[in-house]
């Protein structure tokens, strides 16, 4: 799952990136409006945690923005104005929920899970469903009938995003993207298929009756078989 945070306050956006990468989230940063508005448009993000107070542009006209332009990514707002009135702004211009400062980094990681859940119909206790395949992305683990077996980082960040868009293809600009980031470098275009095949391998070592297709000269899709 990729994150996009927009939080001007250099030291806790660097805390927070660090705190959710060690959960095994994929995160972009951005320290202002402008920048953060531009990023939440690219349309490649999960969630977005979004400051209600940045420079050059405020929370509440970026999330006005987005939701004008029909990109209805959830939206985590934060806030040190703790006024019901200031909720209730957030809210009713698109927030899907609302974290108030100082707030424990506990609770922004269950927020999180919280909002993954409410927009994917086949996330039950952290993992992701796949018929009789459980995929628990925070672990970085999958398992099919008992046996169990441990991805890497980039395994787990190309099997959930296949999985959230199953039975879709997926391109390899969307994966590069998604999972290397906006600033990829663009010969890791070529390097794709090896982390699929490393995947698929770890899929037949536990018996999965889930596959990699690879739709050649597109991308890939995840199926069930």
């Amino acid at each position: 799952m990729r994150l996009l945070l927009v939080e001007d306050e250099i030291m806790l956006s660097d805390a927070l990136v660090y705190i959710l990468k060690k959960n095994n989230y994929a995160v972009d940063a951005a320290y202002d409006g402008i920048e953060g508005d531009e990023m939440a448009q690219s349309k490649i993000y999960d969630i977005i945690i979004l400051d209600r107070m940045l420079p050059q542009k405020n929370g509440i006209d970026i999330l006005k923005n987005l939701r004008k332009r029909k990109i209805e990514t959830p939206v985590i707002m934060l806030t040190a104005m703790d006024t019901i009135e200031n909720r209730v702004e957030g809210l009713d211009n698109g927030a899907d929920d609302y974290l108030v400062k100082p707030f424990d980094t506990k609770e922004l990681l269950a927020r999180i899970r919280a909002l993954s859940r409410r927009h994917t119909d086949f996330i039950q206790d952290g993992n992701i469903e796949l018929s009789s395949l459980m995929f628990d992305p925070l672990k970085t683990e999958m398992e099919y009938k008992g046996n169990k077996i441990k991805l890497t980082a980039k395994e787990s960040q190309l099997l959930e995003l296949l999985a959230r868009n199953k039975n879709q293809v997926i391109t390899k600009d969307q994966i590069l993207d998604r999972v290397w980031g906006i600033d990829s470098d663009i010969e890791m275009n070529n390097n794709i298929e090896v982390y699929f095949s490393y995947l698929r391998k770890k899929l037949r070592k536990i018996g999965s009756n889930v596959e990699i297709e690879t739709v050649r000269g597109v991308g890939y899709c995840l199926k069930e078989v």
